[in-house]
């Protein structure tokens, strides 16, 4: 079995029970479009383990989508995905969440209010705010 087949049968990192080709893996993969925002937050959390940048730029807002590069130079160990609220008002959806990681050995946690607007069917993300501690 390949390195990439052994990815895609282990669980999916975005802490579902579920293994990643039943999970985030379809949308990352392009089988199907996420259904909801949380759904393509956590699919995009995914892609950031796997270090797709294709898939972050396809899935960021073309309006607020840097052009420089996304992901960190630096080899990331992602640790785990938090969801703490999903709110959606018909094609305005925001997701808060907490996600932690390390960088060189440095711990790290990212909490973010997510804004995502669904276009043509489609989740996107905007933009995310960080709350204060």
């Amino acid at each position: 079995m390949s390195r990439q087949e052994q990815k895609n049968t282990n669980p999916c990192p975005c802490g579902s029970a579920k293994k990643y080709e039943q999970c985030c893996g379809v949308y990352i993969s392009g089988t199907a479009a996420a259904p909801t925002a949380e759904a393509l937050m956590r699919s995009r959390y995914s892609a950031y383990t796997r270090n797709d940048e294709a898939y972050l730029h396809a899935t960021w807002d073309e309006r607020t989508c840097p052009s420089e590069r996304i992901t960190h130079d630096d080899p990331t160990n992602w640790l785990g995905l938090e969801v703490r609220k999903h709110q959606q008002d018909g094609d305005h959806a925001i997701v808060e969440f907490v996600a932690r990681y390390k960088i060189a050995g440095k711990a790290h946690r990212l909490h973010e209010v997510s804004r995502f607007v669904k276009y043509d069917g489609k989740w996107f993300y905007v933009d995310g705010s960080f709350p204060q501690k």
